[in-house]
């Protein structure tokens, strides 16, 4: 190959332009990674072909007239999929179909054509006109212009088989989804190691999966020596070592059905480390539905393993394709121990952008953690539920369905609608009888409903029984009543919500059980942020009325030790109902449970419960996503960008993140704008973010509270505008917080 053909080009520290990243080097190098990533799901070859085509339309004179010429020879050409007048993708896709045909060419077609701009729409029946993979190959003329040696190379390669027979469905889709990962990882670590040679080589360095469990081996064993012989910590080293002989059972999907205080975060981890190893898998990932547990659980981790070991991924800062640096920060869950939200997690696994979705091929040969499984959003059910029974039935992942309260996915009937569910799925604790047992032994508190659900309390009655306590918690459903009984509680009483950023919210969690341990007074106020991974011990909990899995959740932080007879937990309704949507339906059907159950927070009652929440649901999958993505298989026109588009747990056109400078934060956003965006500073920034509705942030931008620190990334310019007691103050009539992100 001409060695002047060039892929990429950068300027020295001086000044200066550095040799060129020729071509040919890109495409090799390109390809050995793909088919690497490809290999762990049996993909290797087409990997190894979509590494070796994605950049062929760079071999063209006028190509590299553009990028010599046109460009400036700047960082920026490389990303000429933003900018640049002059496409290439299109003709290593046009390739694949010229060589292949129509379903396997076209299957590499997707990935190649959008390892830019995205995995695009087949046709423009969806909406998506230019953009669709069918306008541009119809469109594409000048396939003769390619260098000759760059075919050659290509058509070298061997035929293509599948690697299994598709299903109907969502499995094709799926493959080529991280097929389509494996390629745009590959791209962008290969023009890392281009750009910046030094942060390529931070990239390595993670310990194994043997040495992991090594190290929480021995953690574990002084926690044991160090711990209070109590009946409660005799029954988490019970459930500890029953994770740890279930670990060795082949890979499946299992639940872990462990009551609240039932040490289910260290229990899955031993899980997850020693099955790993039985498996010879590569990641734990933790998936949990709010950031306050995240932060919680990553320091667990972290603490347990070693904090270099483990990436905390949150945030979306880093989901943009604004510019060359932002695109190479986007994270690729290359750590051994990955803690994310249940939106990120599930919302990549249905996405099109490349940053979105580099970090999937790092999925396969994993153990997932579903931290708090009954959160999983029930209007995309469906599609999450069968991707799941795929990831484990093709990609060697192992997935565990942790919470106190179990929701029904296994496959049933509801109101007539069949529910796919999931199949051939195993307890980690035990038969049925075991899990009863289990609950009736953790059983701490005494819990009071209200007699007549039809009473509202008003905040100040409520405020004036809970100034009754020394040592109290009341959880509400929203950030807006939180903050209007905060305001009627005595100076110095605790406020939590996610308009606090993480590293403040982690502080003040700190200082709570500080006072708890040494029996002080306290008193917190909390959305339901708390409800879930945070290990409070309160003698008295207070509920706003919810779903009846958040009232047993709230019953998890009364008496968590098991220190106390009975600890006390009190059902009101509050002034006004749960927020519309989800959050109304589970807190109405919690109370036809409540008035029909002697005992409504049995384990078994929850079955019944979640069965009619999700009967309640005007769908399982509100926006067709399983239809988008599963046509014919021969045919192969799937709707990869509209299925992306509709694929939101929250509506982030409706939200806009905002940094704070709050504590460190201030010094890494003074980074970001000096430096612009790596990986490794937006990590850290992801501690110092709160989401608000977009009729906040242009509240807060029209009132000069904000500052654009880089392009799309806005930060609070006054200290006034955020409370050490309250967080972000912004007017909470908007808010409905359907979820914490």
């Amino acid at each position: 190959m001409n060695k002047e053909y060039i892929a990429h080009v950068r300027k020295n520290k001086d000044g200066s332009w550095a040799e060129p990243h020729i071509l040919s080097e890109h495409l090799r190098d390109t390809a050995a990674r793909a088919e690497m990533s490809s290999a762990k799901f049996n993909s290797g070859e087409w990997g190894r072909f979509a590494g070796l085509a994605h950049d062929t339309g760079k071999g063209r004179v006028k190509w590299q007239n553009y990028l010599k010429l046109a460009s400036g020879y700047d960082e920026e050409a490389h990303l000429e999929g933003k900018n640049a007048k002059i496409p290439h993708a299109i003709h290593g896709a046009v390739l694949a179909e010229k060589m292949y045909g129509k379903w396997i060419g076209r299957i590499l077609a997707y990935c190649i054509a959008g390892h830019h701009a995205g995995l695009p729409d087949w046709s423009s029946s969806e909406g998506a006109g230019r953009s669709s993979l069918q306008y541009q190959i119809t469109q594409f003329k000048d396939m003769e212009e390619i260098d000759r040696n760059i075919e050659d190379q290509i058509y070298s390669l061997k035929p293509l088989l599948p690697p299994w027979e598709f299903d109907r469905g969502l499995d094709m889709s799926l493959w080529i989804r991280l097929l389509f990962s494996s390629l745009v990882d590959a791209d962008f670590l290969d023009t890392e190691a281009y750009m910046d040679k030094g942060k390529a080589e931070s990239r390595i360095g993670y310990m194994t999966m043997l040495q992991l469990l090594d190290r929480f081996n021995v953690f574990a064993a002084k926690m044991d020596q160090d711990a209070e012989d109590t009946k409660v910590n005799q029954i988490r080293r019970e459930i500890r070592s029953k994770c740890c002989q279930m670990a060795h059972e082949d890979q499946s999907i299992f639940y872990l059905s462990v009551p609240t205080g039932g040490g289910k975060t260290l229990s899955s981890l031993a899980f997850a480390l020693e099955h790993a190893v039985k498996h010879h898998l590569e990641r734990i990932i933790y998936v949990i539905p709010y950031t306050s547990i995240i932060e919680q659980n990553a320091d667990v981790f972290r603490s347990v393993l070693g904090r270099e070991q483990v990436v905390e991924h949150h945030s979306s800062l880093d989901d943009s394709d604004s510019d060359p640096r932002s695109r190479l920060a986007a994270e690729n869950w290359d750590a051994p121990i990955v803690v994310t939200t249940s939106v990120q997690f599930f919302e990549s696994l249905f996405a099109a952008k490349p940053s979105r979705c580099r970090k999937l091929h790092n999925i396969a040969k994993s153990v997932i953690i579903l931290d708090e499984a009954q959160l999983v959003p029930v209007n995309y059910l469906a599609p999450i539920l069968e991707t799941m029974q795929l990831l484990t039935e093709h990609y060697q992942v192992t997935f565990v369905i942790s919470t106190a309260t179990q929701p029904a996915f296994a496959e049933q009937s509801i109101g007539g609608k069949t529910f796919p569910g999931l199949k051939n799925t195993q307890e980690i604790v035990g038969s049925a009888n075991e899990v009863n047992a289990l609950y009736e032994s953790l059983n701490r508190c005494q819990v009071t409903f209200p007699q007549d659900f039809s009473v509202r309390l008003s905040w100040e009655v409520v405020a004036d029984e809970l100034k009754g306590y020394d040592q109290v918690l009341c959880i509400v459903s929203d950030r807006k009543s939180c903050r209007e009984l905060h305001s009627l509680m005595p100076e110095g009483t605790y406020h939590l919500s996610a308009l606090m950023c993480g590293q403040h919210r982690s502080e003040k969690i700190d200082e709570i059980k500080q006072k708890l341990q040494a029996n002080e007074s306290v008193r917190v106020i909390s959305t339901q942020l708390v409800e879930a991974g945070v290990d409070f011990d309160f003698p008295v909990v207070y509920r706003a009325l919810a779903g009846l899995d958040s009232i047993a959740q709230a019953a998890g932080r009364c008496n968590r030790e098991g220190k106390l007879e009975a600890g006390q937990v009190v059902v009101f309704i509050p002034p006004r109902p749960a927020p519309i949507g989800i959050l109304r339906k589970a807190a109405d059907t919690a109370s036809n449970i409540i008035s029909t159950n002697s005992d409504p927070l049995n384990h078994e009652v929850f079955k019944e419960y979640f069965a009619e929440l999700y009967w309640k649901a005007n769908s399982l999958d509100e926006k067709d996503i399983v239809a988008l993505l599963s046509r014919e298989i021969q045919d192969c026109s799937i709707y990869f960008r509209t299925a992306a588009e509709r694929f939101h747990i929250i509506d982030d056109s409706q939200q806009k993140s905002i940094l704070i400078r709050y504590g460190e934060g201030d010094k890494i956003i003074n980074q970001l704008k000096s430096f612009g965006p790596d990986r490794w500073l937006l990590r850290r920034l992801q501690r110092y973010t709160v989401n608000v509705y977009k009729d906040q942030f242009y509240q807060l931008l029209e009132a000069g509270l904000l500052e654009e620190v880089y392009p799309n990334i806005y930060a609070i310019t006054s200290s006034n505008q955020y409370s050490r007691d309250i967080g972000l103050v912004v007017d909470t009539n908007f808010d409905p917080e359907f979820f914490i992100i």
